[in-house]
């Protein structure tokens, strides 16, 4: 019963000396922190803070064994820390403080928006593979690719179906890469992305197909493939593609890759 007693006796002394400036205190810390994790998942740079994990556990572990020389090695790295997270980190920094300063707290366009994107994206996926034009789309979702494609040239275009037609016409220079769709523009055409190193994939596959799926094994973006050899569509997710789908397949994978829930009557076919 003590131990009960001084528990509710310093919870009612903390609550009848906490101020709203503490409440706001931790709510901006929390935010901060929410923040940060979520940039953390979308940059899939956990692998970067492995890293400096392990180097703290080795800088303390040269001050147990008194490695003098490591240790200041070591020690002289964390000194500037900060400056070396910067250079890091230094993309994603400011990508979220262009995020921050449009909307603190959501990002993105309006769902009307979005749903006029998809029907741009939808139709322009069709419109090449009836022209026999090769075509490879990503649509970004939570994960950024940046960090497993190779960039090609910076567009920041707003998507239609004309721009999508344009690019993949075999005559236009940036027609063998692909396009990245990004927030509701493409931010870049001509991309290469990697290839899959899955052995157990159909050998037949070209190579549009096994690029489009090595970055769904790596990340959560939706690809468009087009062929231009069979003039067929395949949607590739999370690794797995599904071949010579129709126009209301295409739909129904955009719309859930947007977060919404398809509705075949509610599009105009």
């Amino acid at each position: 019963m003590s131990i009960v007693s001084n528990l509710i006796e310093n919870l009612s002394f903390i609550l009848s000396h906490l101020r709203w400036q503490d409440l706001l205190d931790i709510s901006l810390v929390w935010l901060i922190i929410y923040r940060v994790l979520i940039l953390i998942k979308r940059t899939g740079t956990i692998q970067m803070l492995s890293g400096l994990g392990i180097l703290a556990i080795t800088f303390v572990v040269s001050q147990w064994f008194e490695f003098y020389a490591l240790n200041w090695i070591l020690e002289k790295f964390f000194t500037n820390l900060f400056v070396i997270v910067v250079v890091l980190f230094q993309g994603e920094i400011r990508r979220a403080l262009a995020q921050i300063g449009s909307h603190p707290l959501f990002t993105g366009v309006s769902s009307v928006m979005e749903t006029h994107l998809i029907e741009e994206i939808a139709k322009g996926v069709i419109s090449t593979a009836q022209k026999g034009y090769g075509a490879l789309i990503v649509i970004e979702k939570d994960i950024l690719v940046d960090y497993h494609i190779e960039m090609g040239t910076e567009l920041d275009s707003k998507i239609s179906s004309e721009m999508i037609e344009s690019i993949f016409h075999p005559q236009a220079p940036m027609h063998d890469g692909a396009i990245l769709i990004r927030s509701g523009k493409i931010v870049s055409a001509g991309c290469f992305l990697p290839l899959s190193k899955n052995p157990v994939i159909d050998k037949n596959l070209g190579t549009r197909h096994r690029a489009a799926i090595g970055l769904t094994e790596e990340t959560d973006a939706l690809v468009l493939v087009v062929s231009e050899e069979t003039k067929s569509i395949s949607i590739v997710h999370s690794g797995h593609m599904s071949p010579n789908v129709e126009l209301s397949e295409i739909r129904q994978a955009l719309y859930e890759a947007y977060g919404f829930k398809y509705k075949a009557y509610e599009v105009n076919t």
